[in-house]
């Protein structure tokens, strides 16, 4: 079951796990839906290779530079990576969220890349 914060917050704190075990916490834009947690991000991101090794993930609420809160609960999952149709329904469920600030991130460099965009989506399961 989706943990009550995470559906009511802005940003998140999603950690993902190098070879060694070392966790690196990034904050990134994220929305919900049922039991699942959806981010979007570029493809060639270093938390895609470090998924690709290993689907341990963290995730806490936290503020826009990723600062979570002293005594923030952080939340356990599994992340994995989506491609095609499910990256398109990530897409859709971060611009209702995100609304103009997903515009004025998406649209220009879209078009900056001719259409092309190089990016993936990452399913958190609890």
């Amino acid at each position: 079951m989706m943990p009550e914060e995470l559906r009511r917050g802005r940003y998140v704190s999603l950690t993902t796990f190098r070879k060694n075990g070392t966790g690196v916490a990034t904050p990134v834009w994220y929305a919900t839906e049922g039991s699942e947690l959806y981010v979007w991000t570029r493809s060639d991101s270093w938390k895609v290779k470090r998924l690709r090794n290993d689907p341990r993930v963290e995730v806490a609420v936290c503020d826009l530079r990723g600062n979570v809160a002293d005594g923030a609960e952080r939340f356990a999952g599994t992340g994995r990576l989506v491609e095609g149709e499910e990256l398109r329904r990530i897409r859709r469920l971060l611009s209702r969220k995100y609304t103009w600030q997903y515009w004025l991130t998406d649209v220009p460099a879209m078009i900056v890349r001719r259409g092309k965009r190089p990016h993936t989506g990452i399913v958190v399961t609890f």
